[in-house]
């Protein structure tokens, strides 16, 4: 798969954009385990023309963890091309237009999925922040706003006319938010269409090795993008990447490997962030980390109430134990 100058040597597996789980810290880890191309926390455009410095913040990236994109959302045209400019000032490989979000704080303000009801703006909002930047601009976004219209069909056409890159598509409506079962089906007529000659990345409900295969082989799609799976288990890019290419399952990481780990983007997420609030932010990652230890709810308690480092240190110990 290539994306503008962006070439993968083999199929890639990608981590998804999720706002307050893929910062740096996160990130970080999910690299050092195969992950392919990543992409910030979905930001703002309003938050970064005004300046806001936690928008700000996360325009913010290490050079290991390229290739990575800069995700941005917004309802309104000039500002999404003034966050683009602001985005590109940070040198990102690409930049990634957010027609996806379902969440009810985004969607109420026109952002994210929100789009997908008004195809005329969504297509003006597009052309207007690719004609903005230099860097090659890709979109994530849904099958349609509801079961009654799933047009991503011509969503994926009006855009890649308007010069994006590549085409993320969660396989859920906007009505469905994260529940019911992803529709793949959809995502392959877009990806086998004859109009469409972009990358199409799948996403949604890919949870291990084997949901990975079937969308590669089944739906012919050009990589893939894993999102709330990837959450306390950032080995799944490295145990799908190891199936595809050579069809053995690796087993799952041990318990002194999770430990290890999350170890590790604990103490990443302290350096970039102080104790307290990264202690604050690690609590959304220990049950994926833990996933299956016997007891685990009454150490999860004392954990979520750990105030220093080596309190929630300690605590892993034990359970190492």
């Amino acid at each position: 798969m290539q994306i503008s100058n962006i070439r993968f040597e083999s199929f890639p597996v990608i981590l998804a954009p999720m706002e307050d789980i893929t910062d740096l810290s996160f990130r970080l880890v999910c690299k050092e385990l195969g992950a392919d191309l990543m992409y910030t926390e979905f930001i703002a455009s309003e938050g970064l023309i005004r300046n806001a410095g936690k928008s700000r913040a996360k325009l913010h990236f290490l050079p290991q963890e390229r290739p990575i994109g800069i995700q941005i959302f917004g309802h309104d045209t000039e500002s999404m091309v003034r966050a683009a400019q602001i985005a590109e000032e940070s040198e990102p490989d690409l930049i990634d237009i957010n027609f996806g979000c379902p969440v009810r704080k985004v969607v109420s303000k026109g952002g994210g999925a929100a789009l997908l009801t008004d195809l005329p703006k969504m297509v003006k909002m597009t052309k207007a922040v690719v004609q903005a930047t230099h860097l090659p601009v890709t979109v994530k976004t849904r099958l349609g706003w509801d079961k009654g219209s799933q047009n991503i069909l011509e969503v994926a056409q009006r855009l890649q006319d308007e010069g994006i890159q590549a085409i993320t598509i969660h396989g859920r409506t906007r009505d469905q938010l994260y529940g019911g079962k992803a529709d793949w089906t959809l995502i392959g007529k877009v990806k086998n269409h004859p109009s469409i000659r972009i990358p199409v990345i799948g996403n949604g409900d890919v949870v291990n090795p084997q949901s990975a295969r079937e969308m590669k082989e089944r739906y012919g799609v050009d990589g893939i993008m894993i999102g709330r799976a990837t959450i306390g288990n950032p080995w799944i890019f490295k145990r799908v990447k190891h199936y595809l290419t050579t069809g053995e399952l690796l087993p799952e990481p041990s318990l002194a490997e999770r430990i290890e780990m999350v170890k590790k983007q604990l103490a990443y997420a302290i350096d970039l962030k102080g104790e307290r609030t990264a202690l604050l932010e690690m609590r959304k990652f220990y049950s994926g980390y833990f996933k299956g230890v016997p007891n685990f709810k009454k150490y999860k308690m004392r954990m979520l109430l750990a105030a220093s480092r080596s309190e929630v240190v300690g605590i892993f110990d034990e359970i190492a134990v």
